[in-house]
């Protein structure tokens, strides 16, 4: 039997990739998004695709935050919009490693709804419905609504500060410190502020509940 003779030429051989070396190349590793103070450094430098990632990634919260103080989805939408066109405005201004971005942000947006909730409010006359005649008193209307409702009447008759950290704490679940941090405050000062606004809550339930076991009572 006649075999056909293969000739392999060295070089050629050595040009070829080596399967131990071609599994050996590094993995490309996966891109990682960049962190709040890289994004701010780009802002600086007039990035707009940064301000856009920076916003998709706080815009959420600190709408939901503004929602909670104010009650009012455009008034909230109002203040996160002009807080984070501050970043872009004062771009120039940011010094990275100052302050966490997001205590920042925070600060401003609760600011900015504390100054709205204070603001005389002229309503439209339009907009304000007739009252009906046999409408339902304040009494009835807590008998009616939800325990979520009667809580959020509640918050809302808390003085601003203690509003403010009882919803930093609850709904944002940020430490005493990081509050402090908003808030520009001690922490003991958060501590006092989150103390009182307990004890308040408490006596307005309290009270909210004698209104409805009174009205239930009532022919």
């Amino acid at each position: 039997m006649t075999y056909a003779c293969v000739s392999w030429d060295v070089p050629a051989v050595q040009a070829l990739p080596e399967p131990d070396k071609a599994e050996a190349r590094p993995v490309p590793a996966a891109t990682q998004e960049p962190d709040d103070d890289e994004l701010l450094r780009r802002i600086g430098e007039s990035d707009e695709g940064a301000f856009r990632m920076l916003v998709e990634r706080h815009v959420d919260r600190a709408f939901a935050l503004a929602l909670r103080i104010l009650d009012n989805r455009a008034d909230a939408d109002d203040v996160v919009q002009d807080s984070l066109l501050k970043v872009w405005t004062h771009r120039a201004r940011w010094e990275c490693g100052r302050a966490k971005f997001s205590t920042w942000l925070y600060r401003v947006v609760t600011n900015r709804c504390i100054d709205l909730r204070r603001r005389p409010r002229n309503e439209d006359v339009d907009a304000v419905g007739e009252v009906a005649d046999g409408q339902p008193d304040a009494v009835t209307a807590m008998h009616r609504s939800e325990v979520s409702e009667l809580l959020d009447a509640a918050m809302n008759r808390l003085p601003d500060q203690q509003r403010i950290a009882i919803i930093l704490s609850y709904h944002e679940s940020m430490s005493n410190a990081e509050i402090a941090d908003v808030m520009d405050t001690t922490v003991s000062a958060v501590e006092s502020l989150l103390k009182r606004a307990r004890q308040q809550l408490r006596k307005l339930l309290r009270r909210s509940e004698n209104d409805i076991r009174q009205a239930l009572t009532e022919d």
